[in-house]
């Protein structure tokens, strides 16, 4: 390691002395996010924090735009035929190229086409354009559309406008120049520096979590010590609680342990799966905390108890909220008998949802009622989701070959889809008493319907990438290009 750094050392002093002379970088968040999530399939509260805190080297615009096509489309034509319609401003005034200061990253789901376009003054060339949209595929391909999203922007910013002395070719030059062998130690640091950068997020995320945690302990205990252990959820919310300290002191003994580590041990692969360990459980528990005080606070129906219940709504009312975008959708069969029947249940269920809040105001029913009902109600939108799934792949699928694929990607969303940060939980009182597959929720129907339309396509040889921008561009010619995953 010593000789390591020594040659590391001579490096890093030649390419001081050939970087000096290069102007220097700036580091700037974007002018202006705009998103056209046509498609709905981005989560925009992970989004847009996540795009606003990438550094670019010049102002630039970032514009996002989905929609659900087919393999067989030209993503390139479809952005600029949106553009021309509904966003003129992403166009130069002479309507041949991409508007100035814009970078555009294009995305559909079920085509499987991801697509990135450039103003003049930020374009690069063919085979960066092509390292952006490989940046994001590995995540596209696990149907990931938000964090495929974000790694696309982020290696975008990394190579528009790149400095001469940041650019891989100079790299490259400055590190052969002195020794060949310097490649693999230059490795070794970028990925210790990355895995330090992910360890201090995590760590940062868990001391949050942590922190509520700790600080609501003894509110936690006093509101466990009162929730009714003859009520059925009671009952169950009780046996998740009677581990609650033994997992708090375990997220304990993890958080002593990774604030012990260096900044040196933070860059040790093995300490970030640690750290991450450290943030999953604290998350847990921070989500834990906040169901014991809702099932006190509802089925003792103490002064909490509205609040308390319109979280336990919030789930079922998402969902009811995005049938009707989730039946618009290209390939969705809106028009099925069984689409009918999601329309009808939605309009139902809103009627239902107020009637049984003033029934459980005015104490006509009691709050286990409640949430018998809400439990009932959420499976039965479960089985019309699975009766139209049924519908959507009878329509798709041109063989049963197909249909076995689709089935399988509906099948394995509905298993338990995990969020960003691993978890597969609700967190809300039926989320703890049930297990994650027994609702089949709108946003997991969505996530198994994209992977099998993508899975059907992609096995019908569909796909491919392109540089132009089809008929209709006529003599349009803003750099762009787009590629399937």
């Amino acid at each position: 390691m010593g000789i390591v750094r020594k040659v590391l050392g001579a490096v890093l002093l030649v390419v001081i002395g050939l970087a000096v002379t290069g102007p220097a970088a700036l580091a700037v968040p974007p002018a202006a996010i705009v998103v056209e999530d046509r498609a709905g399939v981005l989560d925009q509260n992970t989004l847009l924090p996540a795009v606003q805190a990438i550094e670019f080297y010049e102002p630039t615009t970032v514009a996002v735009y989905t929609y659900n096509g087919s393999a067989s489309d030209n993503l390139n034509e479809e952005v600029l035929r949106f553009a021309r319609a509904e966003r003129p401003e992403w166009i130069s005034a002479d309507g041949q190229k991409w508007a100035d200061g814009l970078f555009i990253f294009a995305l559909d789901p079920v085509g499987r086409h991801v697509g990135t376009y450039m103003g003049e003054d930020r374009k690069v060339s063919p085979e960066q354009r092509e390292d952006i949209q490989n940046a994001s595929k590995d995540l596209l391909r696990d149907a990931q559309w938000t964090d495929g999203t974000i790694a696309g922007i982020k290696r975008g910013a990394e190579l528009i406008n790149q400095p001469w002395y940041r650019s891989t070719a100079f790299l490259v030059t400055a590190w052969t120049s002195v020794a060949l062998a310097v490649g693999g130690a230059a490795t070794w640091l970028i990925v210790r520096w990355r895995t330090r950068v992910d360890s201090r997020r995590e760590l940062a995320r868990g001391d949050a979590s942590y922190a509520n945690v700790s600080m609501d302990l003894q509110v936690t205990e006093l509101n466990a010590g009162t929730i009714p252990a003859a009520s059925r959820y009671g009952s169950t919310v009780l046996e998740k609680h009677r581990t609650f300290m033994a997992k708090y002191n375990a997220a304990t003994a993890l958080a002593n342990q990774v604030h012990a580590m260096s900044p040196k041990d933070l860059s040790r692969r093995a300490n970030l799966k640690l750290v991450r360990s450290y943030a999953g459980a604290a998350a847990e528990l921070d989500a834990l905390d906040d169901v014991i005080a809702d099932t006190n606070a509802l089925l003792n129906r103490g002064s909490a108890w509205a609040p308390a219940w319109d979280r336990q709504l919030a789930p079922y009312r998402a969902d009811l909220a995005a049938i009707e975008q989730m039946l618009a959708r290209k390939h969705a069969e809106g028009g099925s008998a069984t689409a009918a029947a999601l329309r009808a249940f939605r309009d139902q269920s809103h009627r239902d949802l107020e009637r049984w809040t003033a029934e459980l105001s005015d104490g006509s029913i009691t709050p286990e009622t409640a949430l018998d009902r809400l439990r009932d109600a959420r499976t039965h939108l479960s089985e019309l989701l699975k009766n139209h799934a049924d519908t959507v792949i009878e329509g798709f699928a041109k063989n049963e070959k197909e249909a076995k694929l689709m089935r399988r990607d509906m099948e394995d969303a509905q298993a338990g889809s995990k969020d960003r940060y691993g978890r597969t939980y609700e967190p809300s009182i039926l989320g703890t008493v049930y297990p994650a597959y027994y609702f089949f929720s709108v946003p997991t129907f969505n996530s198994g319907f994209n992977t099998g339309v993508g899975s059907v396509s992609s096995a019908r040889g569909g796909g491919g990438s392109t540089t132009g921008y089809g008929a209709s561009g006529g003599s349009f010619s803003g750099s762009g290009s787009s590629s399937s995953f």
